[in-house]
């Protein structure tokens, strides 16, 4: 009874009332829950301020009423925004009675992107661009070039600091954007300049005839570049090959419009065996995809294999080629322009238009197969490499039968080396891929049985950047990999069946071990990508140094953090009484050392591996993996000058 009592007092205690009910004024909701609208408050969230500025101007842009906008990143990481456009509507607005830009600026979905002949095509739907960026600021300042004044007016933390006022005369349009992220709401206000210059220059490919410049005036020298791309997207995907062995110099294009939709699409292909298609709606980057790259996808593999069996490149009888065969080595870029799009969720990363897919299967039908009537030489080349990937995937069929018919790929049968958990909740499972067999011998004995299991590998794996699908399933150090975590690779892959949510990397700290997490998430990224999506992915982080002084000991990762912590303790490396043990691998750590310091996820520091940007990561994995030997080159000369340990 005592107990019924406690939880009687504790409900009584915890009641629900009208008093609990609190009502959210103007943009407070904004500052209390920032991560609604801008995703977090990280450095991601922090750049993407900017990007809800710019977007304006480029919708501006596709109105046809600016063709400059520029981004100056200031000394103390204050954002001005500038564009050539219209301006934004200084007039009353009728039913707010105050000036049009404060409302713009401080109600939440209000904007001309709901209706009206403001914007016939935007990427904006909900209308929180402007009004969230005023919010999650210090200060916005706005200036409004327009009826031949320059219109000024502030914010301070969302609130409206002065009347909107005129401040001079002026002979051209546009409007003016300087702000000031707030600290007391971003973890970090300093921007990286490298990130932002990737945004814009994508920007840029996407709306051909749109320069934009962007400058940074912080450090000792400024930086600016200026990005205009005439040729749109055909130009960007010659820039994502750039580094690749082209089968075709020149992109293949093909646009059309239908029921007032524009469709255009730019595709090359090179010698390598994956696929990069990148698909855009409203130049908001569609990383899941959509019925516009469903429709791509229908359209490449129906043309392709109508064309194949009218030249007699398919005999009768035979299958037809699989959509994975031709795009094997296919750089794309798929771009639509629609009046109202359907995007899936807030974070807008799929598109939902059904018509679209039509529109595309349509358009691509019939121009790509001129495309390859017209060009048979090219298309033999395509051809024949089409072919190579039905005979590898073919392989790689039989290769995966062959394993299940020995039971490898059956969940009840798992590899000898892995010792698994006791807990079944893959949310609460852990894999550890160790490197070697000594570590993996210490990292059985210091795990949690119940919620930590342990492969261990032995030797370099395959590099699968230069090879395909068959060498994978046949590569005796990936399979056990595959089978551990029972979810398969490629387009077999269902991340619903994966064994484990937390798949942590542990090799040593010298340049085998580095290039063993290389290999691994090189693998990963090719063959099992939603796992890096999904945030399941980490590098083990295992101590480098053991520090004791009489009864006093601390582990620490890198020479960094040694200083560190030595100076916070006023402790020298001259101190006789003072012991740095070194640790040379993983193996030289007993179970409880490694249990304590690396897997424990108390007193552990791991690092999610995450994907901000397909594009870039496939560029970095080409270039440090692939076939091409220059590119790994220039990053060495360019990044030697960081290397303190070249090999720890």
């Amino acid at each position: 009874m005592s107990n019924e009592n406690e939880i009687y007092e504790t409900a009584v205690d915890n009641a629900y009332s009208e008093s609990d009910i609190q009502v959210l004024e103007g943009l407070e909701a904004v500052r209390k829950r920032p991560g609604m609208y801008i995703g977090s408050t990280s450095e991601r969230g922090l750049h993407h301020l900017v990007y809800e500025i710019v977007d304006n101007s480029i919708d501006e842009a596709l109105a046809g009423r600016c063709d400059t906008i520029k981004v100056t990143i200031h000394s103390d990481n204050s954002i001005t925004v500038e564009d050539n456009g219209a301006g934004i509507p200084v007039g009353i607005h009728a039913q707010k009675g105050i000036p049009t830009v404060e409302v713009v600026h401080t109600v939440l979905h209000a904007g001309g992107k709901f209706g009206g002949n403001g914007y016939a095509v935007s990427g904006g739907l909900h209308g929180v661009g402007a009004s969230v960026v005023n919010a999650l600021s210090e200060y916005l300042e706005v200036e409004v070039k327009r009826d031949g004044h320059v219109h000024y007016q502030r914010y301070e933390r969302g609130k409206t600091a002065c009347p909107l006022k005129i401040i001079g005369d002026a002979d051209t349009t546009g409007t003016t954007t300087t702000f000031k992220p707030d600290g007391e709401i971003f973890e970090t206000l300093v921007y990286n300049y490298e990130t932002l210059l990737h945004r814009f220059r994508e920007m840029a490919f996407l709306n051909r005839g749109v320069k934009i410049i962007i400058t940074d005036d912080r450090g000792e020298e400024q930086k600016s570049e200026t990005l205009f791309y005439e040729g749109g997207i055909i130009q960007y995907v010659e820039y994502l090959n750039r580094k690749e062995n082209v089968l075709h110099k020149e992109p293949i294009y093909i646009s059309g419009e239908k029921e007032g939709s524009f469709v255009e699409v730019a595709m090359q292909y090179n010698d390598s065996y994956v696929e990069n298609i990148y698909s855009y709606a409203n130049n908001i980057c569609t990383h899941e995809g959509g019925t516009h790259l469903t429709g791509f996808r229908t359209a490449l593999s129906k043309v392709f294999n109508d064309y194949a069996k009218s030249h007699n490149i398919i005999k009768e009888g035979d299958k037809n080629l699989a959509g994975e065969d031709v795009r094997e080595g296919l750089t794309a870029i798929i771009s639509v322009k629609l009046h109202n799009p359907q995007f899936e969720g807030q974070t807008k990363e799929k598109l939902g238009n059904s018509e679209i897919r039509w529109y595309i299967e349509s358009i691509m039908g019939e121009k790509l197969k001129d495309f390859l009537e017209e060009n048979p030489a090219l298309a033999k080349e395509i051809f024949e490499k089409c072919l190579t990937a039905a005979r590898a995937r073919e392989a790689a069929r039989k290769a995966r039968e062959l394993t299940r018919r020995k039971n490898a790929l059956d969940s009840t049968s798992l590899p000898g080396k892995l010792a698994d958990c006791s807990e079944k909740d893959p949310s609460k499972c852990e894999l550890f891929l160790v490197e070697g067999d000594s570590a993996g011998g210490s990292a059985k004995v210091g795990r949690n049985r119940e919620t930590q299991a342990i492969l261990a590998l032995w030797g370099k794996m395959l590099n699968v950047e230069k090879s395909r699908i068959d060498k994978v399933y046949s590569n005796e150090k990936l399979l056990p990999i595959i089978l551990s975590l029972g979810a398969n690779i490629g387009s077999d892959f269902d991340a619903e069946k994966l064994r484990y949510h937390k798949v942590i990397i542990m090799a040593d700290a010298d340049v085998d071990g580095s290039h063993i997490r290389m290999l691994l998430m090189t693998f990963f990224f090719r063959y099992m990508r939603p796992l890096i999506e999904r945030g399941y992915l980490y590098l083990a982080q295992p101590p480098l140094y053991k520090v004791i002084k009489g009864k006093e000991e601390f582990y620490v990762v890198n020479d960094e953090e040694l200083a560190k912590e030595l100076a916070a303790r006023g402790w020298s490396k001259g101190d006789s009484k003072l012991n740095i043990q070194r640790f040379k691998g993983l193996g030289e750590m007993n179970p409880e050392e490694l249990g304590k310091t690396t897997m424990d996820p108390k007193t552990r520091t791991i690092l999610q591996v995450t994907l901000k940007d397909a594009a870039e990561a496939n560029e970095i994995f080409s270039d440090l993996m692939g076939e091409k030997v220059e590119p790994r080159k220039d990053f060495i000369y360019e990044n030697a000058k960081f290397v303190v340990n070249l090999d720890i």
